[in-house]
């Protein structure tokens, strides 16, 4: 696996180098952040913990990868990076992120029980509304027979639409 460094400038106010390298890996898959970042640090002659590689990519097919990788002059200044890229850099079975989505997941259902609570008093109010019901139907009786009548133009309006748009084409 050999590396080569196409682009480096330095951003001093964060106090790092910024690389664009492209891995060549033949006969290989990507290689993963692990190996690119032990391939910059040797490159860079810095300590591991220094560097952080923010992307790598590979065209589908390609034997070659172009990766994003931030070179940091030291620890202080190490300290802005994210926690995700931190966490990204550290081999899959140390990563915290997993932990974090198992712990929130059982919050989740709890939420869910009180939940058919509110369905009993529903049930229950049902019958209280049938009673109620009976006299509301004489009452809304009149004021029914006007909305339907609405409905009944705006339905005659569109089929007299449709017939006009079907000769059109």
């Amino acid at each position: 696996m050999s590396m080569e460094v196409v682009e480096e400038h330095t951003n001093n106010l964060l106090g790092r180098r910024e690389a664009k390298l492209v891995v060549h890996h033949e006969g290989a898959g990507t290689p993963d952040r692990l190996t690119v970042r032990k391939l910059a640090s040797e490159h860079f002659k810095s300590p591991i913990d220094r560097v952080f590689v923010r992307s790598i990519a590979t065209r589908t097919g390609g034997s070659s990868a172009t990766c994003m990788v931030e070179i940091y002059t030291d620890a202080k200044a190490a300290d802005i990076v994210p926690a995700y890229l931190k966490n990204r850099m550290l081999p899959k079975d140390q990563r915290v992120a997993k932990k974090k989505t198992e712990e929130e997941k059982p919050a989740a259902p709890a939420a869910k029980a009180p939940k058919p609570a509110p369905e009993k008093k529903a049930e229950a109010k049902p019958a209280e509304k049938k009673e109620e019901a009976k006299p509301a139907p004489a009452k809304d009786a009149k004021p029914t027979a006007g909305k339907e009548q609405k409905p009944a133009a705006a339905k005659e309006a569109k089929p007299a639409a449709k017939p006009e748009s079907k000769p059109k084409a």
